[in-house]
């Protein structure tokens, strides 16, 4: 099939629709359940490339949430902790694969961003993914295959019209890429750039500290950034990405995002998240709204008389701003990526903030000397990469 019309593009006025191959060959993804949107396609074929090249830099199977044309989570198959499957809300459904802990983990991160998510896997999906994405809000699937046990699972999703989507994962597209915009065509040479540990070795501060856990959470913070709308930052932490800031003009800003997205992750796992006395009928998403809200400033929109009743048995106490403080600073380890140079040390200060301890970025500011004495006043390891990962 050389051609796939769209019922239409990135909004309902903008007709006609369709993806096509314009070299007369066939498309590389075959629908195999329900019918893919304009912005589905996007998504699916950045989260794609993401995935596949996630395994090949790691050897383990990966999987990636996105949302609007930029990753929401990515992560690859390690093991979960049993904190980890209680706020990715799937310990209840036993020992997952290795596939289906990459999509937990990459959904479960931040989940308000992953709702109606499209999800990309590096391998055949098996039915411990499919049932976990089955109760899940999401728009679609890309995959190279699919057991017959995990498609049957996938097609009863969404009364029936959930998207199912197989890539020929030996497909290569064409060395130049071409785009419009306001009529005017754009080319360039595809971003074929290679991201490995090779990458890690130009290390620039007093700490020369990198091991092997940070190098895969720093290839995967660079993999995931290659995929993300620019400007953008990454933190990673054990395989996965815990917060993603994308598409932000300033780069502090995309620090800023990215780090408060990686502080609810880790606040998330505290006890007075944990503990919080859910109403035991209350809907996922309602529950990942509330404590979205319960950890950020407008808690008292929650707490507040007549509305904690509506979620919680018994009303919370307040999680301070000390109390988050102290549970923040008991995270370590974190690796940071970013998609082109930091300017000033205000980044390396707010990820500090964030526990970050690993640093991957291009280098080439007027300013390095300053990132680098930041880095070192908190005892961090950073690398330059010599490579810009801008994505537009």
């Amino acid at each position: 099939m050389n051609e796939l019309s769209l019922k239409y593009g990135c909004n309902p006025n903008q007709k006609p629709s369709r993806v096509y191959m314009e070299n007369g060959s066939d498309l590389p993804i075959t629908v195999l359940n329900g019918k893919p949107g304009y912005i589905n396609l996007l998504d699916a074929l950045n989260g794609w490339q993401l995935v596949k090249e996630l395994k090949t830099a790691t050897g383990l199977p990966a999987a990636t949430s996105f949302k609007h044309v930029s990753p929401a989570g990515a992560a690859v198959g390690l093991p979960l902790s049993e904190v980890e499957a209680k706020i990715y809300w799937v310990d209840d459904l036993g020992e997952l694969s290795p596939l289906a802990s990459a999509y937990a983990r990459a959904r479960g991160a931040d989940r308000m961003s992953s709702y109606g998510d499209f999800i990309s896997l590096s391998d055949v999906c098996d039915a411990d993914t499919a049932n976990l994405v089955k109760r899940e809000v999401s728009d679609g699937i890309i995959a190279p295959g699919y057991t017959d046990e995990a498609l049957e699972i996938l097609k009863s999703k969404k009364k029936g019209n959930y998207c199912v989507l197989q890539i020929d994962e030996n497909y290569v597209p064409e060395e130049i890429e071409r785009k419009q915009v306001f009529g005017i065509t754009f080319e360039q040479g595809r971003n074929n750039f290679v991201i490995n540990k090779e990458l890690l070795n130009n290390i620039v501060t007093e700490n020369h500290d990198m091991p092997e856990s940070a190098k895969v959470d720093l290839m995967l913070s660079l993999i995931v950034l290659k995929y993300t709308q620019s400007n953008s930052v990454a933190y990673a932490k054990g395989g996965q990405a815990i917060g993603i800031g994308a598409g932000q003009q300033s780069r502090i800003h995309c620090t800023r995002l990215a780090g408060s997205k990686a502080d609810n992750w880790f606040l998330r796992q505290s006890p007075q998240v944990l503990e919080l006395p859910f109403l035991d009928d209350i809907r996922r998403a309602d529950r990942d709204n509330a404590i979205d809200v319960y950890l950020g400033n407008e808690y008292m929109d929650l707490l507040a008389d007549g509305a904690w009743q509506r979620v919680f048995k018994t009303k919370p106490e307040v999680f301070t701003e000390e109390d988050k403080r102290a549970w923040l600073n008991k995270n370590t380890g974190v690796a940071l990526g970013s998609d082109a140079f930091f300017p000033f040390g205000d980044n390396i200060e707010r990820a500090a903030k964030s526990g970050v301890s690993y640093i991957a970025e291009p280098g080439g500011s007027i300013r390095d000397d300053n990132v680098i004495e930041t880095c070192n006043k908190y005892n961090m390891t950073m690398c330059f990469t010599g490579m810009r990962l801008f994505h537009h």
